[in-house]
């Protein structure tokens, strides 16, 4: 069966509205979280990706979400788009908490979230190794997921217009921090080193952490070449090797890398 080619969308459990849509997209205000959903509608760490959506929603409206009414929404969109989607594949669903009605001369006139599902086909588990550069960036409010992905795309566009696969953030302290939409982690001697420093603590991240609780401390990107590996993290590929940064070569069939893997695999997934 044909896959879709853009994802099938709903707002508050009905189809979405080009009226909808278009003031959605006028603003760009809003948050979500991204789950990679398996064929009989289990999420790894659902409890907090449901927890991720109640934080920001606090931050940028000042309300309170219902997570029972997200979670019936989610399971609506996957019933209604099972025909779309070849039986058996897993699922990437994205909520998103959007404001249509926002103003933007008077942003803090009280507004009351939507709740915008996306499904989409999910990408391969196991995806090739990534080469990536790194480039001076810090996004706006880094510890909330927001949907204010302009400045991390063209980061990402321009490392992939030079022939790099992705990008990989320093911050202003000149630190490494993150990926454009993953969390990184190094492995020396053994050892898992997650980065310090201002980035989005991301929900793959943080269970693999609790596998694999690793140290935390400061990156300096001069001296990645004193480890034996890297890794990405994020909800569409789990645990995914870097095969370099910049000029550093690391070890894609690292041992501890496949250790992650599988710790990851290990994380009993939650039904919806």
């Amino acid at each position: 069966m044909a896959q879709p080619t853009h994802p099938a969308a709903e707002l508050d459990g009905r189809p979405v509205t080009d009226e909808a849509l278009l003031a959605t997209a006028l603003t760009g205000y809003g948050h979500f979280t991204t789950m990679r959903v398996t064929a009989d509608h289990r999420v790894r760490g659902l409890d907090r990706h449901l927890a991720r959506l109640a934080r920001d929603c606090r931050v940028l409206f000042g309300t309170e979400t219902d997570p029972a009414v997200i979670r019936r929404y989610v399971c609506r969109a996957l019933e209604r788009n099972a025909g779309v989607i070849t039986p058996g594949d897993e699922v990437m669903v994205r909520v998103s908490l959007v404001a249509p009605e926002l103003e933007v001369v008077r942003p803090a006139a009280t507004t009351e979230p939507r709740v915008l599902v996306t499904v989409r086909p999910a990408p391969d588990a196991r995806p090739a190794p990534l080469r990536v550069r790194t480039a001076r960036y810090r996004r706006e409010l880094p510890e909330v997921k927001h949907s204010s992905l302009l400045g991390a795309l063209h980061a990402r566009r321009a490392a992939q217009l030079d022939g790099w696969d992705d990008v990989l953030f320093v911050g202003t302290d000149g630190r490494v921090t993150e990926g454009a939409t993953w969390n990184v982690g190094f492995v020396r001697n053994g050892t898992v080193t997650w980065p310090s420093g201002e980035a989005l603590a991301g929900i793959t991240a943080e269970l693999v952490r609790r596998q694999e609780p690793g140290i935390s401390a400061p990156v300096d990107p001069a001296e990645l070449g004193s480890y034996e590996a890297g890794f990405a993290t994020n909800a569409g590929f789990g645990v995914r090797p870097l095969a370099a940064v910049d000029a550093v070569r690391f070890d894609p069939g690292h041992p501890v890398l496949d250790r992650l893997h599988r710790s990851y695999l290990a994380v009993p997934a939650q039904p919806l």
